[in-house]
């Protein structure tokens, strides 16, 4: 990340804590905590001292064009497989986006990408199967995404490599660079952000760039489509070999360096049995850094032993030498390769871009209103979420109730009628009126993300973090999972530590996902009008403080060892495009309406079916079961039902009660009983597994049917005609949300913790430990809330 000898580091900013501090190197931004920047040696740049001349220390390049590799076979056919690489938050997603016409997510900081993603494309005559991997800084096998992306070329072997640079970054970009061309494959250089570049009056000779580095440059600008065309047209045209830029070269060394990558690679070229995937100069660098993938890759070749011994020999002399360690001096000599040709071919700096965002950053992570305006941006978040929302949440209510009163109306009675009124409009058309406030949510996350704004809530929260024993980076995943647990886990990918890891992935489901807030909305509607955002707000803040707590817990006594340091890179500021906004805002509607006529829709129909049958008719209540309703029915109530009214509501009760959903929720609800929850209200819980927004899409099908005029929170606020009690009182309602809040996660989210973590076993504990936890709170909030 460019912290090599010889670079000038300056300390920008401390965070609101005085922990981690922001640090400026190489034109780019990145925070460290004390302990991990007390490991760097440095010295103050008056008494640093030229021990080498600078021709020494800057790398040239070979102008001379190398051969193709031996065995180089050229595909004849019309496809081209393209894989996008290139550092975190490079735009190489947007790229994607442009070009395949598929709509993933793009966030401004580091880990929005945490799998590869395929889309296709077809331009003048090509099929353009096009892959966008994970961010890397380099092909080192240190964390997921640089094991990921090296397994991947291993593995795959695209016919064309689309690097991705920033333009207003080059030096840091291009060290990436450098190890592509070491593998000596088919590349072109994407010179993305180009905006960025032109507004800072800087100037790059680009082509002049690509013919020393031996790799063709495009400028681009990836969030308008500017420039992708003349991308595209170059790929095929190295991919046809007619691009004259395109020649191997190497990133010279230090003679010291070179002898001894020279000496390993002799020995790897002669092996036959050596993968010829990756280039020998490549493997033969790769192995005098101790990459434990490269080692991992060459175990079973016949040389091994010779090409170990002759490492280790080589590693000793080049250190002795230079007295510096292998990697640290290779870095540094393809950082000066950098260095000189950005001297050939740039001019002027970034001023522009970094005096705005150390305005802003002055202000956003400072220690007097940092947290304050962190505090406030979440507030108005879930304020916004539930008030502005309210308003096209009952324009979709009216809808629904006109849809229903017009099926009411006009069809005869039967099963039919029941299922479409009961099941299909009482399940989804619950759920479905919750849309806006979920938009709400997923817009104020979208302008987080895409101004940068996101990297610096890690930045500010890191020291609260780290004293839970997770890292900054943590953060990220966990505001994530204020949208959706499931890619908020996946997104864990950018945690280098596995322990970290591990914890952020057991407490993200305590992040209040946004298939809760249809149960919030309902219920918070129904008993807490007036105050809407604020328990909204606490709602949220007590899953971060259980989240904390457990987090605490695990590391004091489970996963104890924290391995890696928090390295954090801090983009620079950029104005979201509504464009962005309003595509990632209409995927998350696209995602939940999908939802409504698939999981949703079809959870519905069995809820329904499940309390419908079997049928019975008023002979079939037993006389006792009449009497002891009607005796509990208050006099009020009754005397507005004449006698065969009477009769209808216990029948219905009686049928609701002896159903198959009945038994089932019977069975179930003495473990929710000391907290007063109904049957139906268990039943909902449970179908909660499959999505939580289900949760409402059931309490509507078990309530609809006593009034087909009111919505659901009339019907679960209204006494009940036959006892008097409605199904939910004010401190109910509260339990009710806490329990929801903490309980086990759906069945997508428990997938994902068993996919990420590789062992079920951690899908289990969160199943168990999180329902455990959610009934001694809600217990705990239902006999405090009793009180008062």
């Amino acid at each position: 990340m460019g912290f090599v000898r010889g670079r000038e580091v300056k300390m920008v900013l401390n965070a609101p804590l005085q922990d981690p501090i922001k640090y400026k190197l190489m034109d780019y931004e990145v925070s460290l905590r004390r302990a991990e920047a007390n490991l760097i040696e440095v010295e103050p740049l008056s008494q640093w001292q030229h021990d080498e001349s600078v021709a020494d220390r800057v790398a040239t390049a070979s102008h001379d064009p190398m051969p193709a590799e031996e065995g180089e076979v050229f595909r004849k056919d019309k496809i081209i497989n393209v894989a996008l690489i290139g550092n975190p938050n490079c735009g190489k997603t947007s790229l994607f986006n442009i070009v395949s016409g598929a709509h993933e997510h793009v966030g401004n900081y580091a880990g929005v990408t945490v799998g590869a993603k395929a889309g296709t494309v077809k331009y003048r005559g090509y099929k353009f199967n096009i892959v966008d991997l994970p961010g890397t800084y380099s092909l080192s096998a240190y964390s997921p995404e640089e094991l990921y992306v090296m397994r991947y070329l291993n593995q795959e072997m695209p016919d064309v490599i689309v690097n991705v640079v920033v333009a207003s970054n080059l030096e840091r970009n291009l060290y990436l660079t450098t190890e592509l061309i070491d593998m000596n494959r088919s590349m072109v250089i994407d010179l993305n952000m180009y905006d960025e570049l032109e507004r800072s009056k800087a100037v790059l000779d680009y082509e002049q760039l690509g013919r020393l580095l031996g790799v063709p440059v495009v400028p681009t600008k990836a969030s308008t489509g500017w420039g992708v065309n003349k991308l595209l047209d170059t790929v095929i045209d190295v991919y046809e070999m007619k691009n004259r830029d395109v020649r191997h070269i190497h990133v010279k060394m230090r003679p010291e360096i070179e002898d001894g990558i020279t000496r390993v690679k002799d020995i790897i070229k002669n092996d036959p049995s050596v993968s010829e995937h990756f280039s020998p100069r490549y493997l033969a660098i790769k192995m005098l850094e101790g990459d434990p993938e490269v080692k991992t890759l060459l175990e079973s070749a016949d040389s091994y032993p010779e090409i170990v011994k002759t490492r280790e020999a080589e590693t000793r002399r080049i250190e002795e030498d230079l007295k510096e360690d292998v990697a640290a001096a290779i870095s540094a000599n393809k950082y000066g390769f950098i260095q000189g040709a950005l001297a050939e071919t740039l001019e002027g700096d970034l001023l522009q871009e970094e005096k705005t965002t150390r305005i802003i950053d002055a202000v956003v992570t400072s220690k007097v209103f940092g947290f304050p305006i962190f505090l406030c941006v979440m507030f108005l978040m879930f304020w916004a979420t539930f008030q502005i929302g309210n308003y096209p949440m009952e324009w979709i209510e009216s809808l629904v109730a006109w849809i229903s009163g017009l099926i009411g109306e006009h069809m005869t009675d039967g099963p039919l009628k029941d299922l479409l009124l009961d099941g299909i409009i009482g399940g989804v058309g619950g759920v479905i009126v919750f849309l806006p406030n979920i938009l709400i949510l997923y817009f104020f996350i979208s302008m987080m993300e895409d101004t940068g704004y996101m990297a610096r809530v890690a930045f500010i929260m890191d020291k609260l973090m780290h004293r839970m024993g997770l890292h900054g980076k943590s953060f990220i995943p966990l505001v994530m999972g204020f949208g959706c647990n499931v890619p908020a886990i996946m997104s864990t990918r950018i945690i280098e530590s596995r322990t970290s890891r591990l914890i952020t992935i057991l407490i993200n489901p305590f992040m209040s996902c946004s298939a809760r807030i249809p149960i919030y909305v309902l219920l918070v509607g129904a008993f807490f009008p007036a105050h809407g955002g604020l328990v909204f707000f606490c709602l949220y803040f007590l899953g971060i403080i259980v989240a904390v707590l457990t987090a605490k817990l695990m590391r004091r006594f489970w996963l104890k060892t924290d391995e890696t340091p928090f390295v954090m890179e801090l983009p620079p500021y950029r104005i979201p495009t509504m464009k962005a906004i309003t595509r990632s805002m209409w995927d998350k509607a696209r995602q939940y309406l999908s939802k409504m006529g698939g999981v949703i829709l079809v959870a519905s129909i069995i809820i329904w079916a499940l309390s419908y049958f079997p049928r019975y008719d008023m002979e079939q209540v037993p006389e006792s079961y009449r009497q002891s309703a009607l005796a509990d029915m208050p006099e009020d109530i009754r005397s507005q039902f004449d006698a065969s009214q009477q009769d209808e509501l216990v029948l219905n009760a009686y049928q609701q009660e002896n159903s198959i959903l009945g038994h089932i929720g019977k069975f179930v609800e003495p473990v929710v009983r000391p907290m007063e929850f109904g049957w139906k209200t268990t039943v909902s819980l449970l179908a909660g597994a499959a999505a939580k927004e289900v949760v409402v899409s059931t309490l509507g099908v078990l309530y609809v049917g006593e009034d087909d005029e009111q919505m659901i929170s009339e019907r679960i606020s209204t006494p009940s005609p036959l006892t008097g009690e409605p199904p939910f009182t004010p401190v109910k309602a509260l339990a009710f949300m806490v329990f929801v809040l903490l309980y086990f996660p759906c069945v997508a989210t428990l997938a994902a913790i068993a996919r990420e973590t590789e062992s079920w076993k951690y899908a289990l504990f969160s199943l168990s430990y999180n329902t455990l936890l959610a009934w001694v709170l809600a217990f705990l909030t239902f006999r405090i809330g009793m009180l008062f």
